[in-house]
């Protein structure tokens, strides 16, 4: 079996498109892990608010935070970032924020922290939230009904996205996830087991992409 490999982010151009036929290409893309994948789910409320995707400034002498983290935070720090690749294919470049710099690998999930994914290739909706619940099972069986909740609240408000599109996630220690798509708010949920499920499947120890988790943690 090929495997997938998580590169940091190039300097150069991009690779040559491999020859692989166009319909294995999509097969195998519909088979990515969630690492490729991530979701939304719907707010709790009806009140939607938007932001502007025009970066914010980050820490002095780092790269430009996305405007939705100088909104939740009023800044960001850039702790970790990568970039997944699938049979040579560029997937997405995902970068890890939090709020002040010095995060412990294993205090994330009791920090806040956003992650934010660049999307190369486009994803349907459907193909996001299937995506994001089997791999939300790496770390346990999820109980029938709460399955069908999660599955149906991500199925509900995700995306389509195309290549160049952003979707971020927001972590707070209290267990609430916050999601944006372009900067513009779509949704949240307080469920402390959904959030250390979803965010786990970047940084948990269950993640399919261990290389890509120690890239964001730091830890390479």
């Amino acid at each position: 079996m090929t495997r997938r490999r998580s590169d940091p982010p190039a300097t150069g151009g991009e690779p040559a498109a491999p020859t692989t036929p166009r319909t294995s290409r999509r097969r195998l893309l519909r088979a990515l892990p969630l690492a490729a994948l991530p979701a939304a789910v719907p707010a709790l409320g009806p009140r939607q608010a938007t932001a502007s995707t025009a970066p914010a400034p980050a820490a002095p002498g780092g790269p430009a935070a996305p405007r939705e983290l100088a909104l939740e935070w009023g800044g960001a720090h850039l702790h970790g970032r990568g970039r997944l690749r699938f049979l040579g294919l560029h997937v997405y470049d995902i970068r890890l924020w939090t709020p002040q710099p010095g995060l412990v690998p294993e205090d994330w999930p009791r920090r806040p922290l956003a992650l934010e994914i660049e999307y190369a290739r486009g994803f349907s909706a459907r193909a996001i939230a299937d995506r994001s619940l089997d791999e939300m099972r790496r770390a346990g069986p999820v109980p029938a009904d709460l399955a069908e909740r999660w599955e149906r609240l991500l199925a509900q408000t995700m995306p389509d996205v195309k290549p160049g599109d952003r979707l971020t996630g927001v972590q707070q220690p209290d267990g609430l996830t916050r999601f944006f798509h372009n900067g513009e708010r779509r949704g949240e949920l307080r469920d402390a087991e959904f959030t250390r499920r979803f965010f786990g499947i970047w940084l948990g120890e269950t993640s399919s992409e261990p290389a890509l988790r120690d890239t964001l943690l730091g830890r390479r």
